[in-house]
């Protein structure tokens, strides 16, 4: 029975997805949205909060700790600088999973894990953005029929006539 064993072990090491979730947790820090499979952006979504986390501590120990996850400098400023103030007001859920489908290879369900823009939590109830920050989602345009062309209408003619010689 598994009762309160939390975590996937994926099929490897301990030591072998440590390694694979900070360099996935690198990933994402720096393109801010990878495709992975839907079990890894599950199991993603702890170290890829945890970051925004300790960036929106703002401390030196919360950077050394970010720089233990990511190892590289230029991404824990990135996680400092730029992401965790745009998560300032939000109390968490930084990620989001979007399920895409079947890779070809072996079936597996595959997913994108991205941060998520705080477009719900940043737009007032006209929808416009309260800190003009994020811009509000425009609805879809409804397509339009083209106007018909004269070669079209010519050729609808033309048809017709077939037709009629036809019968």
């Amino acid at each position: 029975m598994r009762h309160r064993v939390a975590g996937r072990k994926l099929g490897r090491t301990t030591e072998h997805r440590w390694a694979m979730f900070r360099n996935m947790a690198a990933a994402i820090v720096q393109h801010e949205r990878i495709e992975t499979t839907l079990h890894k952006a599950k199991e993603m979504r702890g170290f890829a909060d945890h970051l925004i986390t300790l960036g929106k501590k703002g401390t030196l120990a919360a950077r050394r700790d970010a720089f233990n996850l990511v190892r590289s400098k230029d991404l824990v400023r990135k996680i400092f600088a730029d992401l965790a103030p745009r998560f300032k007001d939000r109390a968490g859920g930084y990620t989001r999973v979007l399920k895409l489908g079947f890779r070809h290879g072996d079936s597996a369900p595959m997913a994108i894990i991205e941060y998520v823009e705080g477009l719900a939590s940043n737009t007032d109830k006209q929808g416009e953005a309260s800190q003009g920050k994020v811009e509000a989602k425009k609805k879809p345009v409804k397509a339009t029929k083209a106007p018909k062309t004269e070669k079209a209408k010519e050729s609808k003619v033309a048809k017709k006539e077939e037709k009629k010689t036809k019968k």
